[in-house]
């Protein structure tokens, strides 16, 4: 049985003396969460005082984005080695916001990944298709299309770890949700499309989480579905009142 992962974006948003006592209030309210794993991922200004609380506890930390080289004259960016030295254990990679505002392309996210596992961070990788691409009968198509662009050259062995969350960009940030039908849909043929890639024992293994509009409401409903195996949560992600009942929601 695959092991539920919850795991909250906070974007850009938060001060540091926000973001610090969000994460104090988490693991006051979760306990030892020993049912789920829960991550964060603060902005990257946030994420050494964000590790100093999250240190020792259930909740995990992650990184919203790094560059793919190891260090250099890359003004701006942050490296795979520096997400680690400061505490992360995952990193979000190819973030639709990513995508479509930035320019980041599926080569771009593979870069990253291969050197967030060289560097021993765990990829949280995200697909997902836009509204007209879903009217026009392009999901399937788009999701596998990113799924193996972002993961192209990966060795089976290396992607033990690895999480894919399917985000429908006309759900994130919309107050709009796919169903529990739509996004189980989505998640069955993305798992079969990573067992043609990596096989079966290994397809089985990996987990998917939905990402779009996420909250303590639907949690649950999406949550029971047989291939969705967590949630990447935004906006409900940045009050404890809101985050907490959706972890709770994950517990089998």
């Amino acid at each position: 049985m695959r092991r539920p992962f919850i795991a909250g974006n906070w974007k850009m948003n938060l001060d540091r003396a926000a973001a610090v006592d969000l994460a104090r209030e988490l693991i006051k309210q979760l306990g030892d969460a020993d049912a789920v794993d829960v991550a964060v991922c603060p902005p990257s200004v946030y994420l050494d005082a964000v590790a100093d609380v999250v240190k020792g506890t259930c909740v995990g930390l992650g990184a919203q984005n790094m560059y793919y080289e190891k260090n250099g004259a890359f003004t701006g960016e942050i490296s795979g080695s520096m997400l680690a030295d400061v505490g992360c254990k995952y990193v979000i990679l190819g973030h639709s916001e990513r995508r479509r505002i930035l320019g980041e392309t599926n080569e771009d996210v593979c870069r990253k990944v291969h050197v967030a596992f060289a560097t021993g961070l765990i990829p949280i990788v995200c697909v997902g298709e836009t509204l007209q691409e879903r009217e026009a009968g392009k999901t399937f198509h788009i999701v596998r299309e990113q799924v193996y662009g972002s993961l192209a050259g990966l060795k089976a062995e290396q992607a033990g770890e690895l999480v894919i969350a399917y985000e429908p960009v006309w759900a994130i940030g919309t107050g709009v949700v796919a169903s529990p039908e739509q996004a189980e849909e989505v998640h069955a043929d993305l798992r079969n499309a990573l067992e043609a890639r990596f096989g079966g024992v290994l397809a089985a293994k990996l987990r998917l989480q939905y990402g779009g509009s996420v909250k303590a409401s639907n949690a649950k409903e999406l949550l029971a579905k047989e291939n969705i195996d967590g949630a990447l949560v935004g906006g409900a992600a940045l009050k404890a009142s809101d985050f907490v009942p959706i972890i709770e929601a994950a517990r089998p």
